[in-house]
């Protein structure tokens, strides 16, 4: 179900890892970002292909950040990454995977575009529908196409990544009189 206008694509359903989607946060002193890792299933080839279409059309759109000539796939940064062989975790297997970010904090709804206000709604594991945006960039000698993170869509709820667990899957409810005997 993936949508695409020139660089903007809407994806089908994946997972989100590393989400900081509530707090901007800073890598290396650098300016406080919202982010998050798209895992994309390599099944879903309406995305997959939606992403190298705006990925293309970025590289066109800023021909002039390349010094008028697009250059070789080969000698750029691209986004749309191989979790096979980029990382070494059983939940990017099978998987595509792009990192977004943004200075502006993303609309975060649910399935019915409510906002969603309870942050511990969303996490890292969490399925959605995201929307994210392609452009060219050139910067101290990188070159390429970044992605910046748009607005998320819930789906479904799905296993926490990062190894967090929830209290009540580790801890037996507890009777009063033997709390503080």
């Amino acid at each position: 179900m993936a949508k695409q206008n020139n660089t903007k694509v809407v994806t089908g359903i994946v997972r989100l890892s590393y989400a900081n989607v509530w707090e901007p946060k800073s890598i290396n002193g650098g300016d406080p970002k919202y982010s998050c890792s798209i895992i994309i299933p390599k099944s879903d080839i309406e995305t997959v292909n939606a992403i190298n279409a705006a990925i293309e059309c970025a590289m066109k759109e800023g021909i002039g950040k390349f010094g008028g000539k697009i250059p070789p796939k080969g000698a750029l940064k691209l986004p749309l990454r191989d979790g096979d062989t980029e990382r070494d975790d059983d939940n990017y297997a099978g998987c595509y995977f792009i990192n977004a970010n943004s200075k502006t904090a993303p609309q975060i709804v649910d399935k019915r575009v409510r906002p969603i206000l309870d942050r511990s709604e969303v996490y890292s594991g969490v399925y959605a529908i995201v929307s994210l945006s392609f452009y060219a960039f050139n910067t101290n000698g990188n070159r390429g196409v970044a992605c910046g993170l748009g607005n998320i869509q819930k789906v479904r709820d799905g296993e926490p990544l990062g190894g967090r667990t929830n209290a009540a899957s580790e801890f037996e409810t507890l009777d009063d009189e033997d709390f503080l005997s």
